[in-house]
């Protein structure tokens, strides 16, 4: 039995523009569910449209053809089609802001051909109208959301501080310009005897370079002795190590 065969429903709409060809487009959409891409047979000349295609689930045959009130640039046009219409996007030849009356040369109103209201703007009403970017996703154009998070992988960098804070144990080490030669130890100034610093060297394991080097230093490095405990030791009449710290001021002691 022969399929039968079937005027689609056509919608249209356009925009203008007198310097971007890009924005000066007729706009049209033809109906046409259950078309395999396969079994379309597509015509476009710079002053006509005849589309033809075959529907196995609709046991029909899609066919139209087209006039065109003004010239096409048939090689700047694009198409596209899915599971349920073809979208066409036709350039229109000449730069001009005034819309074309109507699509088709002759001005019969057929019954098949409607005005798509979901992408009609007024002529006067362009510029302020969103850029509805007509050929992006058509016939190869780049398709939208493509630009992605930069590769970051969405790491949060607020988490990220702003150096080593809060490296355990280096807590109130004022100024350790890099620990050079321990240059710049904001808090080792004076007042800090021999028992306080083999302390901090112990809390600071292996900061310095670590190891058994660290021990022997610590041997080889004369005691400090501040004034509040030299009066402590004082009654017993000897030094830490039976000795006065070398570099040390001589005892003064009262005479009664």
């Amino acid at each position: 039995m022969a399929s039968s065969q079937t005027t689609p429903e056509v919608l249209w709409a356009q925009r203008s523009s007198t310097f971007d060809p890009e924005r000066n487009y007729i706009y049209l959409t033809i109906s046409v569910p259950d078309v395999p891409e396969k079994s379309t047979k597509i015509d476009l000349k710079s002053q006509s449209l005849t589309f033809t295609g075959h529907s196995d689930t609709k046991k029909t045959t899609y066919h139209v053809e087209l006039e065109f009130y003004g010239e096409i640039d048939v090689e700047n046009s694009k198409t596209n089609h899915s599971a349920r219409d073809v979208e066409f996007v036709l350039r229109k030849k000449e730069l001009k802001e005034e819309y074309w009356p109507r699509l088709l040369k002759e001005s019969k109103k057929v019954h098949f051909l409607k005005t798509d209201f979901d992408k009609w703007v007024d002529e006067d009403e362009q510029d302020a109208a969103p850029d509805d970017d007509a050929m992006a996703g058509m016939g190869g154009g780049m398709p939208p959301g493509a630009g992605g998070d930069g590769g970051f992988g969405g790491i949060d960098f607020s988490k990220l501080g702003g150096g080593g804070g809060g490296m355990e144990g280096m807590e109130g080490l004022g100024g350790m310009g890099g620990m050079g030669g321990m240059g710049g130890m904001g808090g080792a100034g004076g007042g800090m005897d021999s028992a306080a610093m083999q302390q901090m060297m112990a809390n600071m394991g292996g900061a310095g370079g670590g190891g058994e080097g660290e021990e022997d230093d610590d041997e080889d490095m004369p005691e400090l002795e501040d004034e509040e405990g030299a009066e402590k030791e004082a009654p017993k009449g000897e030094s830490s190590k039976g000795k006065e710290p070398a570099g040390s001021a001589p005892k003064i002691e009262e005479v009664s």
